[in-house]
């Protein structure tokens, strides 16, 4: 039997794969707990593990982590929604309903090409945050 998964313990979500430097930069624990090897995150908004071990043996909860999670709160206005540029849904919204417009994501895509983006160390997905960004604007 296979004891490695992608799969969360708790709610058998598929779990993203992320680096372990993501992980280790997202803790707000002792990273003497973190051992080597693949992590994923479970993007379940119901559930309270952000980050699993591949087999299982390892849970980081919400709690252990160093920013609110949007994925974990996608209802929550003030929850960053842009890690990099600190942008929240309450800003989207604001903006929309002031201009009419998500200049946001041309700020946003103007910090990368500045490379001013740290998405992997500062998201606790690991990655981009543009696509949930234009996911929450498609959904506005």
């Amino acid at each position: 039997m296979n004891t490695q998964s992608r799969y969360c313990p708790l709610t058998g979500t598929q779990g993203k794969k992320v680096d372990g430097a993501t992980v280790k930069s997202m803790l707000s624990i002792s990273l003497r707990t973190v051992q080597d090897g693949q992590y994923y995150f479970c993007r379940d908004s119901d559930c309270k593990v952000v980050y699993f071990s591949e087999d299982g043996q390892q849970l980081f909860y919400v709690n252990d982590i160093r920013e609110r999670v949007y994925q974990k709160e996608p209802d929550n206005p003030d929850v960053p929604i842009c890690y990099c540029f600190r942008y929240t849904p309450k800003d989207i919204r604001l903006q929309l309903e002031a201009t009419g417009k998500a200049a946001i994501i041309a700020d946003i895509e103007a910090g990368i090409q500045e490379g001013q983006c740290a998405c992997d160390w500062r998201n606790p997905q690991g990655d981009c945050c543009l696509g949930n960004v234009r996911r929450f604007i498609k959904h506005l």
